[in-house]
């Protein structure tokens, strides 16, 4: 028997102008699992079941594979989650735009040299290789991007301190004209979209990550006529720049993921002019619990880090670090906290962060967005344990 507001495997096929085997295919991969079967072991879907097809079928077309895809893929069942995914999508397609521009100049460029010298140009076949090759890391830096957005989001937007961390920040290093700045880590460069206004016209900075993809991100949004900004993807511990080249580094919540933070700290000391000054920020133990507590009360197999980051590099800890390379190393701590009434910034940033919490959560992504929205609805607030070590060589 057919329930109401629910299609058959050939309806739902046709409405999404696929067949019938590729909905059945998609099934035993668990990518796409009917909502409803009935006693005679009947398959039907729902229109959200036509919504995850339409976000499976983008991205095998960006050129997923399926466990690419089992994993990237999300609850559609709030129109919260569904409008995520659509922007995740969006940055994809960009990605992938910008990826087939870079293959396309590769091969003519390789056709060229094969007409002109009547043999290929062997370090431009390896750079087309390596270009054709990049699908895989590209669901990697997608999803980093995302996860920093998110995290940012909830502080940009619930925080009851109105100044705002990046502008703080921002205040704390007195930017002059003519500087040259350096950004270790910059995600998805938030301490510089947030201050454009208030930068010099003469300067010059730096951006810098592990993660193409973010780089990309921060292209995007400064533009790429802003002459003042350059990027490269650089490793803390190796800075490819000259000595004393610096007057200003940033490490915005970077250290604690750095595993030699001592040679990390030398680089940087070894780029910064000798009157130059490093910013670097961290957390304290205090810092979030209540969203762990949230999260444990929900399910107490979940672990949002698998480490305490802050036992590596924080605000307790983090002076003592420093001085073995700066003179001088002073706290400044950033008086905040959040507060907010709606759960999904929340679940957001939950699923943002680096623990086992999607494992536990995504298939009971409904259960958990009541479970969130009760705990909210009169108002949660947040501890916030942050703040930043200015350091002078």
């Amino acid at each position: 028997m057919k329930k109401e507001g629910y299609y058959s495997s050939g309806q739902f096929a046709k409405m999404a102008e696929v067949s019938v085997r590729t909905i059945r295919y998609y099934d035993k991969q668990n990518i796409l699992k009917p909502s409803y079967v009935n006693e005679n072991g009947t398959r039907f879907y729902s229109d959200r079941d036509l919504a995850r097809l339409q976000q499976i079928l983008l991205l095998k077309f960006l050129g997923f594979s399926l466990d690419d895809i089992r994993e990237i893929t999300v609850d559609t069942a709030d129109y919260h989650m569904m409008k995520n995914s659509l922007e995740q999508q969006h940055k994809l397609i960009q990605d992938r735009i910008e990826q087939m521009q870079l293959v396309e100049t590769a091969i003519r460029d390789t056709a060229d040299a094969i007409t002109k010298d009547h043999e290929p140009d062997w370090s431009q076949m390896l750079r087309l290789i390596h270009l054709t090759g990049m699908e895989t890391s590209l669901k990697r830096q997608y999803q980093d991007s995302t996860n920093i957005t998110a995290r940012i989001n909830l502080h940009q937007k619930y925080s009851v301190n109105k100044q705002g961390w990046f502008p703080w920040i921002y205040q704390q290093a007195e930017i002059r004209s003519d500087m040259h700045i350096l950004e270790l880590g910059c995600g998805n460069g938030a301490l510089w979209t947030e201050n454009l206004d208030k930068l010099p016209e003469q300067i010059s900075i730096l951006l810098s990550d592990t993660s193409e993809g973010m780089l990309r991100d921060v292209r995007r949004t400064i533009g790429a006529g802003d002459i003042r900004f350059s990027y490269r993807t650089i490793d803390c511990a190796d800075i490819p720049c000259e000595d004393h080249s610096f007057d200003l580094v940033f490490a915005n919540h970077v250290l604690f993921y750095c595993d030699d933070i001592d040679q990390v700290c030398r680089e940087i000391r070894r780029v910064l002019k000798k009157d130059g000054l490093f910013i670097c920020s961290t957390y304290g133990s205090l810092h979030m619990k209540e969203i762990s507590q949230l999260v444990q009360d929900f399910d107490p197999h979940i672990q949002l880090a698998a480490d305490n980051l802050y036992e590596r590099f924080g605000l307790d800890n983090g002076a003592g670090l420093l001085h073995r390379h700066f003179t001088q190393v002073d706290l400044s701590r950033y008086e905040d906290s959040i507060y907010l009434k709606e759960p999904e910034p929340l679940i957001d940033y939950i699923l943002s962060c680096h623990g086992n919490q999607n494992q536990y959560l995504l298939n009971r992504y409904k259960d958990f967005r009541n479970f969130v929205q009760k705990e909210t609805q009169k108002g949660f607030t947040i501890t916030k344990d942050a703040g930043i070590f200015l350091c002078r060589v």
